[in-house]
């Protein structure tokens, strides 16, 4: 029998155990890796993405220069793009998504809304999604000291308060706790869901939920214009938008892409607004017609959108981020806008 095969295996199994006592098995944001995690592939990835962080970190401070404003320009917007630094994440998202303009024109806003009357039906429904709210980040669990749980609560609560068309709505506490995790600031995550959930995403989280539906049924006409054999694909077997991507739109890609690839997302967001989330979901499609399109039942093809947001493809953030920008092709807001009205008058007449 050729010992080759054996030992091989054997150098492999060293070398995983290797890369898995190198890479902590909480992530810098309190998340437990799950059991199947690819340590090699990561380690990987991110000894190369340690150099472009540092690389756009001294570009990013060249820019700051210990200023806390932020002009939007074409530079600032190609920045951004390359992925804002983990130390000025906070500062940037406040800035040009417009919520640092907000809290400093409402002083005391956000501490009098949770003095506010007092609303038992919002409470308890905050209060049923706590434990929900990433059991698998340690910051998040009634043991942590402090635990998140009460500043998620908090800002939920003081938002609830504050926009009452929306109150809460599942999806939201998942926002919240990303924004307490990158800000560690409760006031300024009270203004960026703000700034999300009122003027970036408008009726993704009313009751009806219009927004939401409206831009899942305006994914659905991209991708038969851009990638019209999938489009035929779903149609065939019958299977809707929102069952393979509704969680994509909801909760921003939290829990559907890895953490660092979310986040780069998020800084696009926030300074290009909506059209992000249709670029990085053409992309994902667009990136795997081939897979998806040996689907042969509907079954099939729910599972083959599951597979498509995970892999190398995914984790690796930075050509990730440059290939939503160049892979979907032109895409621009007025496109969006005229889908938008179309699909939005059809929803509304099929009531």
């Amino acid at each position: 029998m050729d010992p080759a095969p054996a030992e091989q295996r054997r150098r492999e199994g060293a070398a995983l155990q290797a890369a898995r006592d190198r890479v902590p098995r909480i992530d810098p944001y309190g998340f437990e890796r799950p059991e199947d995690f690819d340590y090699a592939s990561y380690e990987e990835f991110f000894s190369d993405y340690l150099v472009v962080l540092a690389r756009r970190a001294i570009k990013w401070s060249k820019l700051l220069k210990g200023s806390n404003s932020i002009q939007k320009s074409m530079k600032v917007k190609r920045y951004i793009r390359k992925g804002v630094p983990l130390e000025h994440r906070a500062r940037v998202w406040m800035v040009v998504s417009g919520a640092q303009a907000q809290m400093e024109q409402n002083p005391g806003y956000y501490h009098k809304l949770l003095e506010g009357e007092r609303n038992d039906s919002l409470e308890e429904a905050i209060r049923t999604d706590m434990n929900r709210t990433f059991p698998d980040n340690v910051k998040f669990q009634k043991t942590a000291d402090p635990c998140l749980q009460k500043t998620l609560y908090n800002v939920l609560l003081a938002y609830g308060h504050h926009n009452q068309g929306v109150g809460y709505c599942q999806g939201m506490n998942f926002i919240a706790g990303y924004l307490i995790l990158i800000t560690k600031n409760e006031e300024e995550s009270f203004w960026l869901l703000d700034a999300l959930v009122g003027r970036i995403l408008p009726d993704y989280y009313s009751p009806a939920m219009l927004g939401l539906k409206t831009d899942q049924e305006v994914l659905g006409e991209l991708v038969r214009m851009k990638i019209p054999a999938v489009a035929d694909l779903m149609e065939g077997h019958g299977v809707l938008w929102t069952l393979v991507v509704s969680r994509w739109f909801i909760c921003l890609f939290i829990d559907i892409l890895p953490i660092e690839t979310v986040l780069r997302i998020w800084d696009c967001l926030f300074n290009e607004g909506s059209k992000v989330i249709f670029r990085v979901a053409l992309t994902l499609i667009k990136q795997h017609q081939a897979f998806i399109l040996e689907a042969t039942s509907f079954a099939d093809i729910c599972d083959k959108f599951k597979q498509i947001t995970k892999g190398n493809f995914v984790t690796e953030c930075h050509t990730f981020m440059q290939k939503i920008f160049s892979e979907p092709g032109s895409l621009s807001m007025t496109t969006i806008t005229k889908l938008r009205e179309s699909c939005r008058a059809k929803l509304l007449t099929q009531g």
